[in-house]
């Protein structure tokens, strides 16, 4: 399947700058999975028959919890787009209902960065757009806000 960016690319166009969701999107999955497996751990540590069986009952309900969010995250990045073009700003989400926002570069006035403490160790979040008669975009939670925002403002 062929990215949105080079779908709509129009001539002499070129992308400078491409970003996607940031990877904290699978924190909930690794904590999931982190459970499942103390679960598992315990269920070979113990003895006692019903808690054998309490804890492989945990580790499994976990397991499926782990692989939801696993399954949720990964399609939120597959099908999430930020680009930087030489002429505009392109944002898309969704697969089958797709949301795209598009802002020439010449209407932009400002660009906002929004990072908490987890967010600057981990190089993640929220740009907010501010366009001349365009409204106010904000992409939530995307990698390297700073280079976005840097790709944006230099020209």
């Amino acid at each position: 399947m062929a990215r949105y960016i080079d779908e709509i690319l129009q001539p002499g166009e070129k992308v400078l700058y491409s970003t996607n969701a940031h990877w904290i999107f699978y924190f909930p999955a690794i904590v999931a999975w982190i459970v499942a497996l103390a679960f598992f751990v315990a269920s070979r540590q113990t003895i006692v028959e019903g808690l054998v069986l309490l804890c492989l009952v945990a580790s499994g309900l976990a397991a499926l919890a782990a692989l939801y969010w696993t399954v949720k995250g990964w399609f939120h990045r597959f099908t999430t787009e930020t680009d930087v073009t030489n002429l505009r700003v392109v944002h898309k989400t969704g697969f089958i209902k797709r949301r795209t926002f598009e802002m020439a570069l010449d209407k932009v006035e400002s660009v906002d960065v929004d990072q908490s403490i987890l967010g600057r160790i981990l190089n993640y979040g929220d740009v907010t757009i501010r366009g001349v008669g365009e409204g106010i975009e904000t992409i939530k939670t995307i990698a390297s806000p700073l280079a976005f925002r840097s790709s944006i403002t230099t020209r």
